[in-house]
């Protein structure tokens, strides 16, 4: 368990000098990752954006990834990042993340390995190009291959229909507002 390397990825971001001419802006690694080793995950924050529709600009004022670090995208923004769940670091009960659920629609794309997506009632394995759509539902992840499984997550700000909140149990109490560990 304690050799877990995350790979940060390079990101490639475009923009605009004054003349409106298109031009490479960064590239390099993300500027902001977090590596939880004691549960074998780390997160590559690539982008995100605040509201909709999103602000196109020659230059960003501030380095979106360092806005925030929650889970959820911002209030009608987006948000997208790179998880890599590293084998052999699951709880006893075979999760490796909390069970959590967000007010968005999340599309998790599988790069490389395998992970499992854990509902109330039922659990997927899924690997390299699959996809998932996860839609506010309660949920864990959980690496039980042999090698670090990646996968870019992206998020897209999202409101509960009320006739869904009425048949959640607790309604949207635990919803997860902050970050891993918050």
């Amino acid at each position: 368990m304690s050799d877990f390397q995350p790979r940060v990825p390079r990101r490639v971001v475009t923009g605009h000098t004054p003349d409106g001419v298109s031009v490479v802006l960064t590239d390099g690694p993300v500027p902001v990752s977090r590596d939880l080793p004691e549960d074998g995950v780390a997160f590559h924050e690539v982008w995100n954006t605040e509201g909709a529709p999103a602000r196109v600009t020659a230059v960003e004022e501030t380095e979106p990834t360092e806005r925030t670090l929650a889970v959820p995208p911002p209030p009608r923004g987006t948000k997208i990042r790179i998880n890599e769940f590293a084998p052999g670091h699951l709880d006893e009960r075979g999760l490796q993340s909390p069970v959590h659920r967000t007010a968005s629609i999340d599309y998790g794309i599988v790069l490389e390995g395998e992970i499992t997506l854990i509902l109330d009632d039922s659990e997927v394995t899924l690997g390299p190009g699959d996809v998932v759509v996860q839609r506010g539902t309660d949920h864990a992840w959980a690496n039980r291959g042999e090698v670090t499984a990646r996968v870019v997550f992206v998020l897209v700000d999202g409101e509960f229909d009320p006739a869904l909140v009425a048949t959640l149990p607790g309604g949207t109490a635990g919803l997860m507002h902050g970050g891993p560990r918050d």
